[in-house]
């Protein structure tokens, strides 16, 4: 049976979790999103669009900050010092972008 075969189960991702894999590893094994990892285990979205009570998550071993999962992040070029000093340089050099 070809991994593409197989249809992850909540105790598939269950057991790998009880191992002491995180839902990324899980995803990766599994090879699925982890996003969906956790809709496997917890039947919730990992965007928090349905977040039941924080007692509720703790009861039911939900992950805080889960939303990573769904989008992970993303590298913004425009934190790099490299792409700062560029676009100051560009605004420096013309007289419409320094609004005169």
């Amino acid at each position: 049976m070809d991994r593409e075969d197989i249809v992850p189960t909540r105790q598939h991702v269950r057991a790998l979790l009880e191992q002491g894999l995180d839902y990324r590893e899980v995803a990766r094994r599994l090879g699925i999103s982890p996003g969906l990892a956790y809709l496997i285990a917890t039947g919730l979205p990992a965007d928090g669009g349905d977040a039941p009570a924080p007692e509720e998550g703790r009861r039911r071993g939900l992950v805080s900050g889960s939303q990573v999962l769904a989008q992970p992040p993303t590298d913004n070029p425009e934190a790099s010092d490299v792409v700062r000093r560029w676009l100051a340089d560009r605004v420096a050099g013309d007289a419409r972008m320094r609004g005169r």
